[in-house]
This record gives C-alpha cells, sequence and structure tokens, in this order.
C-alpha cells in the first residue's frame, strides 16, 4: 500500500469513530497504537488535530474514564479525505484492448508538455489519440520518484511522442529525447507523411518491415 493510501485509510478511520461517537473524536480505546502513530504524523501536515487537554478533561467526563488520547479530522483533512476518495484513477483493465496497455512514466516536464498538447485538442490538424486525453485527466503520480504514470495504446505512445515533438521544436528537446530512449518512439514528420501517403493510396506503411516498435524502459 502506498503512503497516500495509508494515509487516507487512517482519515477514514478516524471520520468513522468521530461520527459514531458523535462529537467528532476518535478515542485512544479506538485505534490501534500504529495507527495512532500515523495519525501522530498526520497531525505535521495539519490534516489531523490532536485533543489538548482541556479537550481530554471533557471527553474523558463524557466517557466516563480517563482518556489519554483523541484525534479528529481537521477541515483540510476532511477534504483531503473527500478529495482522494474521489479523485479518478488510471487502471489497466485486464482484458481487451486495455491489455494491450503499456506503463509509460513520465517525469514532471514531459508531463507538463503532454498537458499542453492535449489541451489544445481541437485546434491541432493531427490532434492526440483518442483517450489520450483522459489518460492524461486521470494519471497518477509516485512522489518518491517523481513520475507520473499512465496506462497507454501503441498508439497513444506516439502520439505523445509527437507531442513532445512539437515541444521540443518550439523549446526544450531533453522530454523529447529521454522519451526516445526509455520508449524507443521518436516521432519523425518524415515518416509520419511518407506513412499517411501510403494509407491513402492502399500502400504499406514504410515503416512496416522495419522491425520499429514501443519497447519497455531498459
Amino acid at each position: 500500500m502506498k503512503s497516500w493510501e495509508r494515509a487516507l485509510s487512517v482519515l477514514e478511520a478516524l471520520r468513522e469513530r468521530g461520527q459514531a461517537a458523535g462529537h467528532g473524536w476518535a478515542l485512544d480505546t479506538e485505534l490501534l497504537l500504529s495507527h495512532q502513530q500515523q495519525v501522530n504524523a498526520l497531525e505535521s501536515q495539519g490534516l489531523v488535530e490532536l485533543a489538548c487537554r482541556e479537550d481530554r478533561a471533557e471527553l474523558s467526563a463524557l466517557d466516563g474514564r480517563p482518556v489519554r488520547w483523541a484525534a479528529r479530522l481537521t477541515p483540510h483533512g476532511h477534504d483531503a479525505l473527500t478529495y482522494g476518495c474521489s479523485r479518478p484513477r488510471a487502471e489497466p483493465s485486464p482484458g481487451g484492448e486495455e491489455a494491450d496497455r503499456q506503463v509509460v512514466e513520465l517525469i514532471p516536464s514531459q508531463m507538463a508538455a503532454l498537458r499542453v498538447f492535449v489541451g489544445l485538442t481541437g485546434r491541432l490538424r493531427v490532434p492526440p489519440a483518442d483517450g489520450l486525453g483522459e489518460q492524461v485527466r486521470t494519471a497518477s503520480c509516485d512522489h518518491g520518484i517523481k513520475r507520473w504514470r499512465l496506462y497507454l495504446t501503441t498508439e497513444q505512445i506516439a502520439s505523445v511522442a509527437y507531442g513532445l515533438w512539437l515541444h521540443r521544436m518550439t523549446g526544450s528537446a531533453a522530454e523529447a529525447n529521454r522519451f526516445g530512449r526509455e520508449y524507443g518512439v521518436v516521432h519523425d514528420p518524415v515518416r509520419a507523411s511518407d506513412e499517411g501517403a501510403a494509407a491513402a493510396d492502399g500502400r504499406p506503411s514504410a515503416a512496416a518491415g522495419d522491425g520499429a516498435g514501443v519497447s519497455g524502459r531498459g
């Protein structure tokens, strides 16, 4: 389980215990010690409030016993839990077209360029591949390695290469070069034009027998 998933599970437990109690607080007897330790860590992020001495005294009177520890969600914690539970996630499907998808991991600058590319859908003569915009919208970020993870078809990967080529032609080449090294796909406008003409004429494409394809990260 990822760190953010563990945090959400702890926040969810706090919310459930607080709602069940009616006063919003989760008490020391209601959470495992390991969860209490995780809650203590979340306090430093502003997601959780720990009960002060006065709060614990009031809770002790309500519960009829000494309450030594209690915690509840802050407004930020509530919103983080609500957002985290509602956020769409891109997960590969076990069968059908999804089975042919490849995991693609992009660094932040590549993802930023890709967002510009898909944001221009409707204005480009060569638009992003079908479904690429949705993959970008639902991509998840592994903050530990600072990579955005997408599940893409071969057509979508080629479309990413085109978007990064546009970025290269108007600014930085680093993003397209890195993508080419890691996934073996670089947009070639000359070959793309030849393939388009071949398809229009019903001829085999120039790349059909060259062995080129999508490769995984080495």
